[in-house]
């Protein structure tokens, strides 16, 4: 599953220390990974082990370790989004850096954390901080990703449509309007400017599309020239 959450936010260097298994898995435990894994075998397949945890960063040039509780050392924390924006900088330098995640059950311990040059905690309810390893990964992983992602905050998927232009819409208020006035909605000519001024004020919000303003065509239309309530009777 963490590998599943590297693969999430295109993190492709998974290393193992020590693994619990012996690796490479049988053939009944690799197909049990694979399956948690949901399609991130090649993270899984070219996994690198190490028998000690210096050995797996001994050619790195920086290392964070993750940790959600203090410990009785010194150290430099960050929160996640703080560390990444460290990291960019660090690689754009051409540094080789590294994120340490402990074992699920233990965490890191103070052995660990000596090797690492700083520490990444995720601020979370300070009375309930448990995290397991696949959501912890993921944490730092989507907080990377989203360094390079150029993802608007906000946007409206149009589907096979396109966003109404300018004309289209004043082309379909006056349209409305004409037909108010038919009806006679504007009661007085007083309360006119600031009635229609509302009305395309919300429809401007609306941000339709060029298929949305045919159908409230439509609509307008069927009520102004459709068949009346009592004559359907």
């Amino acid at each position: 599953m963490a590998a599943r959450a590297m693969m999430n936010c295109a993190l492709n260097e998974l290393r193992l220390v020590k693994p619990r298994d012996r690796w490479p898995l049988g053939e009944i435990h690799r197909q049990r990974m694979m399956a948690a894994s949901s399609g991130a075998d090649e993270i899984l397949a070219s996994a690198k082990i190490y028998d000690t945890l210096e050995m797996a960063v001994a050619d790195l040039n920086y290392v964070y370790a993750t940790a959600g509780r203090p410990h009785d050392m010194t150290n430099r924390i960050f929160t996640p989004r703080a560390a990444i924006s460290e990291m960019v900088g660090r690689i754009k330098d051409e540094q080789k850096i590294g994120v340490m995640f402990g074992p699920e059950r233990t965490g890191l311990t103070n052995d660990h954390l000596v090797l690492a040059n700083s520490i990444v905690s995720v601020p979370l309810n300070p009375e309930f901080m448990s995290l397991n390893l696949a959501q912890a990964v993921l944490l730092i992983g989507y907080e990377w990703y989203q360094a390079s992602n150029n993802t608007p905050d906000t946007q409206i998927h149009t589907g096979n449509s396109r966003p109404a232009l300018r004309e289209e819409y004043i082309n379909f208020y006056q349209r409305l309007e004409a037909e108010l006035e038919a009806a006679g909605f504007f009661v007085t000519e007083e309360m006119r400017p600031t009635i229609t001024r509302s009305l395309q004020s919300m429809l401007q919000r609306a941000e339709m599309t060029d298929q949305e303003i045919r159908t409230w065509h439509g609509v307008i239309s069927a009520l102004a020239t459709g068949p009346k309530r009592s004559d359907r009777r």
